[in-house]
């Protein structure tokens, strides 16, 4: 696991690269060429995450209706429901879900342009599709899917922002900040905060995660990487969820991981962090705000739809950390597998 996130930095050089981004633009421009009017995403476990953060694309950089499918509705109730104006895309590390290739296959009967965005080009899932996105993470080794999330990420930006341009190439200036990336993670992997925080949670019962529109899929990821690493019951909320009733269940016992940054979900956060301080939690802020006497996870200050990439990679870090501190092994989870089939 400590070997597939230091390869993060890498990552982001790779598909940053022009021989594999030039094909991430040419899908870009087919699909702007194809005017889809709502945008479905499938994915499970981590993926799911990635599609969330892909779907918070679409809707505010696009201005197209976004959300995430139900595959059981189509592979277990038979569900036909008519995408014939849609992009569904499909997100999958290993691409061999074999109910995710069910519904790119039901959306393509139905005229759906489908779209698999996967790190296995010649899985089922790619040849269900009409286009195929490769995000070229490379073998990753642990169980607990780091890499592959945020080249997922990175793919799914690359390509949203191409439809966006149009015909697929980025402006100069959305180039150049991502081009910045591998640098900047490279930083935030070199903090040593994440392991010195760990054993401040050694003997935790339970954790809360949270943040605000981008910052929403993070909080979902971190909870799930505690959870499958080191055996952590972990809720995820976003913070206006939050404050609709998960709040009670907060006090001085149950950490709260809060995913803030610098934009307006990051300010957004500014109603549930002064709620979380009267119920005296034991809140670490996450990200770039600068948040006055609160312990932080410090990210570098990006723009908004672009701190997903790192955040995430600190609390990669300490879940790694925490399953150690805990006497667990992050690298085989008990009762996981690297590729889960579901129906």
């Amino acid at each position: 696991m400590a070997a597939d996130i230091d390869e993060q930095p890498t990552g982001y050089e790779r598909l940053l690269d022009a021989e594999y981004a030039a094909p991430i633009a040419r899908v870009a421009a087919a699909i702007a060429e194809r005017r889809p009017r709502h945008v479905v995403f499938t994915a499970r476990g981590t993926s799911d995450h990635a599609a969330l953060y892909a779907a918070y694309l679409a809707e505010i950089r696009l201005g197209l209706p976004a959300g995430l499918a139900s595959p059981s509705a189509i592979t277990l109730f038979g569900a036909r429901p008519d995408l014939s104006d849609a992009l569904v895309v499909g997100v999958s590390q290993s691409g061999g879900s074999p109910d995710l290739t069910e519904v790119l296959r039901v959306a393509r009967d139905a005229g759906a342009l489908t779209l698999a965005v996967t790190n296995a080009p010649d899985s089922p899932l790619a040849a269900a599709a009409e286009l195929g996105i490769d995000i070229a993470a490379g073998h990753e080794r642990a169980v607990a899917a780091t890499k592959t999330y945020t080249a997922e990420l990175l793919a799914l930006l690359l390509l949203v922002e191409g439809i966006r341009a149009g015909d697929g190439v980025l402006p100069e200036a959305e180039r150049r900040a991502l081009a910045d990336l591998p640098e900047l993670a490279a930083r935030t992997l070199a903090d040593p905060t994440p392991t010195q925080l760990a054993p401040r949670y050694r003997f935790a019962g339970q954790l809360v995660t949270t943040g605000r529109g981008y910052a929403y899929p993070t909080a979902r990821e971190a909870a799930l990487k505690l959870m499958e690493t080191s055996y952590l019951p972990a809720l995820a909320f976003s913070g206006a969820d939050l404050l609709h009733g998960p709040l009670a269940m907060t006090d001085p016992d149950v950490p709260v991981l809060a995913v803030v940054g610098s934009g307006p979900g990051g300010r957004a956060m500014g109603e549930v962090l002064p709620r979380l301080g009267e119920r005296r939690a034991d809140v670490v802020v996450v990200g770039s705000a600068e948040i006055a006497g609160a312990t932080r996870l410090a990210v570098p200050d990006v723009e908004e739809r672009y701190a997903p990439l790192l955040d995430i990679l600190p609390l990669q870090r300490l879940a790694l950390a925490l399953a150690l501190a805990r006497g667990e092994d992050p690298d085989a989870p008990r009762g996981l597998k690297k590729v889960t089939a579901t129906m």
